[in-house]
């Protein structure tokens, strides 16, 4: 049972940019915490941003490895979830998903999972 669906993946060069999007139609966000999480071939799964629920703002915290690259967003009268990636890397090549749950860095915190949407940084 698909709750969140992740769109804006695709390929790009080294120093491009792309924005990933996390929508659901059956999950309200407002009152979750979101998070962005990736996965790569042979890897586990890691953490990169988080984004709290309440305000207009959001507390933020993100991975060292995405830190000053990387912007997580929402709004909450959308329903919607955001990813700005800039100045991506061929290491940022990965599965990337969206998940809602409590503010933390460990997937096992959140509780709702997109199916994930690839992201590839060519060199």
């Amino acid at each position: 049972q698909v709750l969140l669906v992740e769109s804006g993946g695709g390929l790009v060069q080294a120093g491009g940019s792309l924005r990933l999007s996390c929508a659901s139609t059956r999950l309200t966000f407002n009152g979750y915490a979101m998070g962005w999480f990736r996965q790569a071939p042979g890897k586990e799964r890691e953490f990169v941003a988080a984004i709290t629920w309440s305000g207009s703002a959001g507390k933020t915290n993100y991975a060292d490895s995405v830190k000053g690259r990387f912007t997580i967003s929402r709004d909450n009268a959308k329903n919607t979830l955001y990813l700005q990636m800039n100045g991506l890397k061929p290491e940022d090549t990965a599965v990337y998903y969206c998940a809602a749950g409590a503010y933390g860095v460990a997937p096992s915190e959140y509780y709702y999972w997109g199916q994930g949407t690839q992201v590839t940084v060519s060199s």
